[in-house]
């Protein structure tokens, strides 16, 4: 057998050589968030106070930015932009008809019928 590879001790200055650079590259590249604002793609939930405390702060002037945001989180795709963003969009996003329908017209309508049978077998079903 082959024995084992004894380490080199670690080199204090090295390490801390090593740790001050990547300090110094953390630092560099962080940023300081002041302004907060909530994303508009994620779901939006409101927290319910305690059911026996009033609270009175609650009650006050809406904040219209945040009102806008939430508003325009909530609107369908075909309201918030003119065009479509993906290609996924593309598929049904004009929805307007080419033609009128007629629904006389028995070419293009196929509605339910029932008969006897038919009938018989949704009774059938139901009573399973």
């Amino acid at each position: 057998m082959a024995k084992p590879v004894e380490k080199e001790p670690k080199d204090m200055v090295h390490q801390l050589a090593i740790d001050r650079e990547t300090i110094r590259k953390e630092l560099r590249t962080q940023k300081l968030h002041t302004t907060f604002n909530i994303n508009p793609r994620t779901k939006f939930h409101c927290i319910t106070g305690k059911p026996n405390v009033r609270d009175i702060d609650m009650e006050g002037e809406k904040d219209r930015n945040l009102a806008n945001i939430l508003w325009r989180n909530f609107l369908e795709p075909r309201m918030k932009y003119t065009c479509p963003q993906t290609e996924a969009q593309e598929i049904g996003w004009i929805t307007t008809p080419l033609i009128d329908t007629d629904t006389k017209d028995r070419r293009l309508n196929f509605h339910r019928r029932s008969n006897e049978i038919t009938k018989f077998m949704a009774k059938s079903s139901q009573h399973k």
